[in-house]
């Protein structure tokens, strides 16, 4: 269809988001046969997190059962610290995007160890010593985003596995685990509450909507009083009696009428002349 890679990742993710409520009905079957439910997203963020659909398929999953959000970095590609302040930043906007329970998860320990990612996440020090061996323009700024994010920092799960020998893996289990709690006690009741709010907004916005349309139909029925016209049908008879019988003719019933009268004036002189007519040929 010519969408090219990105375009034709986002409409197939739509049209799965179309269908996304089979995936919740199949994990709702499945429940009691497994204790998690792994969905591999598309790793761009602009396609996944910061689309409609990714925003659909996270909150679907969110409303029906515990969510954590796995963010899976290679360890191998961020030692040097201003790819490591990348990945951190791609972190920090998935976190406060979906609102969710997180846990960092650092692959391929067995290539590269994560312990001087976690070192530069507790000491800012040596973080900073590592930036300014780096010798880059983008040091300054790397510096400063260092500081914005020590408090993200502080609250993040983080945990370094191997695919390939499983190193990690229990630690990277029972970090879900905690998320998994953190879910229920922090993330579901507030969810609860952001479900009643909308649910009342929604109530109130109908209940104006409904007394506007009344006040509509007030409106129409007063404007249809004012503009109807005076007929015996609604006026009443006490009214009619009241009112003056008012009568409206045209000049040709004027003269018509004029003529009559005049004719009925002459009447008594034609009678008159007749009368005499008849004595004198009588004579």
């Amino acid at each position: 269809y010519g969408l090219g890679p990105n375009g034709g990742i986002v409409t197939s993710l739509n049209l799965f988001a179309t269908r996304f409520d089979q995936a919740i009905k199949f994990i709702e079957k499945k429940q009691h046969d497994y204790k998690y439910v792994l969905f591999d997203t598309p790793g761009q963020i602009e396609v996944f997190t910061w689309s409609a659909s990714g925003s659909i398929i996270t909150d679907s999953l969110a409303s029906s059962c515990p969510t954590v959000i796995v963010y899976v970095m290679d360890t191998s590609r961020c030692v040097s610290p201003i790819t490591f302040m990348s990945n951190m930043l791609y972190a920090c906007s998935i976190l406060y995007k979906s609102r969710l329970p997180f846990v960092l998860v650092m692959n391929k320990v067995d290539i590269v160890s994560h312990d001087f990612a976690v070192e530069w996440m507790t000491n800012f020090e040596s973080f900073q010593e590592a930036v300014e061996e780096e010798g880059s323009y983008m040091s300054n700024l790397t510096s400063s985003m260092n500081l914005v994010l020590d408090e993200f920092y502080n609250n993040l799960k983080t945990v370094g596995v191997s695919a390939v020998t499983g190193e990690g893996l229990d630690e990277f289990f029972a970090a879900v685990d905690s998320a998994r709690e953190e879910y229920l006690t922090q993330y579901k009741p507030e969810y609860d509450k952001l479900v009643e709010k909308k649910s009342q907004l929604r109530s109130e916005e109908k209940h104006g909507e409904l007394q506007k349309l009344k006040q509509d139909l007030q409106n129409t029925d007063v404007v249809q009083m004012k503009s109807q016209p005076i007929t015996p049908s609604n006026i009443s008879e006490s009214t009619m009696r009241k009112r003056p019988h008012v009568t409206f003719a045209d000049d040709d019933d004027v003269e018509e009428a004029t003529t009559s009268a005049d004719q009925e004036d002459e009447m008594p002189y034609e009678d008159e002349s007749f009368k005499r007519f008849l004595s004198h040929t009588g004579t």
